[in-house]
């Protein structure tokens, strides 16, 4: 495959791709050329039949902790309605190309995993996660729906409506401990011992029935995630009506004068 321009891609003899997130220094928050291009290519993963396993992690403290606030939340106060749902709707498309992707696709949880890193990490079918990666689906801190990227679809499917109520109510950090115990990752391991979990679980993966197991994950959305779609068609009208009000641009220009928000 063609290698990215804004993170990094490696793929094994084993047909495990790797995809690194890597600007540590901005604790790999997302720019919009970032979100293009995971985008675009968990698309084009569709006809990659030689990859079998898909690892998503990131470099330095973080995962991955959102969107940048300069590159991504200061530019969006530049658009109108059509300009904000169509960068709410590309972020609703990587949810749903990591879903249709039909390789196992593990979160590799290495930090800080918050906002679209936490919803990234939600999308995939397998989170392993350093004891180091807490995570927060932070949206409401910042003005927003806690409804993005398919979260208030997903999580409660994967934890249940009143736990997942409360982590998009509240948009607060847990613990990656808290987070195994509610079942949001399927491991926790120390920080040295991650990058080998994740990858004998991957070989694991790469060496089974690459057909049966695309199967399992297709049926997996049709019987589970039924209606996918519309909520992430919902979500991101409802995101994007949230950019307009005056709660977001206080997230943000509290954020830069390092003050605490006034919400209406």
């Amino acid at each position: 495959m063609k290698q990215p321009s804004h993170f990094q891609l490696d793929v094994d003899p084993k047909g495990i791709a790797t995809i690194t997130l890597n600007r540590p220094e901005r604790l790999n928050a997302l720019t919009f050329d970032v979100y293009r291009e995971l985008t675009d290519l968990f698309a084009a993963l569709r006809l990659e039949e030689e990859i079998r396993v898909v690892i998503i992690t990131g470099t330095g403290r973080a995962f991955c902790s959102g969107g940048d606030v300069h590159d991504i939340i200061g530019e969006l106060f530049n658009r109108d309605m059509e300009g904000l749902l169509e960068f709410t709707q590309m972020t609703c498309e990587l949810v749903h190309n990591i879903r249709a992707a039909p390789q196992p696709v593990i979160a590799s949880l290495n930090g800080t995993t918050a906002g679209a890193g936490a919803c990234i990490a939600l999308a995939s079918d397998i989170r392993i996660a350093s004891d180091e990666a807490k995570i927060a689906f932070l949206f409401v801190k910042v003005g927003l729906s806690g409804a993005d990227m398919g979260a208030a679809y997903l999580l409660p499917r994967v934890i249940g409506l009143s736990k997942a109520s409360e982590l998009l109510y509240t948009g607060e950090f847990i613990s990656a401990i808290e987070a195994e115990r509610i079942g949001l990752y399927n491991r926790v391991v120390s920080n040295d011992q991650l990058a080998t979990t994740t990858g004998e679980f991957a070989e694991r993966l790469a060496g089974g029935p690459a057909f049966a197991l695309a199967k399992t994950k297709e049926m997996l959305n049709r019987e589970l995630f039924s209606g996918l779609d519309a909520a992430l068609e919902a979500e991101a009208f409802a995101q994007a009506i949230c950019m307009q009000h005056p709660d977001y641009r206080e997230a943000y220009e509290s954020f830069v004068e390092k003050r605490k928000p006034r919400f209406q």
